[in-house]
């Protein structure tokens, strides 16, 4: 364990000479991880089984499906931008506003989507919930995985 400290505080010796905050990474539990992903596989499924059964045309699910993907990938490229930053990890401003633009817009029209939707208030409430758990756990995916690379990196 002294081996893994001795790499950390070169680590941050070596990021204090280039003036970037240092940054200590721990590996995530194996708890936390199977966790993060069984929340994402649940959220994912659960939409996407709902989207299956429902009663709309096929344009519609089109629409909420890509939603999802839309919401995923801003949500993880919002987690990478915020994160870059914070490790001083160069982020353009155009890039990380845009991450945060896509990641309001997909909520913003899954929220018009479902208040317009012909939809029972309680399919509705079932749509949105698995949307911010695939979104959530998708955040908590990505830095788990973030975090076990940058652990086994040292």
């Amino acid at each position: 364990m002294e081996n893994q400290n001795d790499k950390i505080e070169s680590l941050n010796f070596e990021r204090a000479k280039e003036k970037k905050p240092s940054y200590n990474p721990s590996k995530p539990t194996p708890a936390f991880i199977g966790a993060s992903w069984a929340a994402l596989g649940i959220g994912l499924i659960s939409y996407n089984i709902g989207l299956w059964n429902a009663a709309m045309s096929l344009n519609e699910k089109g629409y909420y499906f890509t939603i999802i993907l839309f919401g995923l990938f801003s949500v993880i490229s919002v987690q990478k931008s915020v994160r870059d930053k914070a490790e001083g990890i160069p982020v353009t401003d155009i890039y990380y506003g845009i991450s945060w633009f896509t990641t309001i817009a997909s909520i913003t029209l899954l929220v018009i989507g479902l208040r317009h939707a012909d939809l029972l208030l309680s399919e509705k409430g079932f749509y949105g919930m698995s949307f911010t758990l695939a979104l959530f756990s998708a955040v908590a995916v990505q830095k788990n995985i973030r975090d076990t690379k940058a652990f086994n990196e040292l």
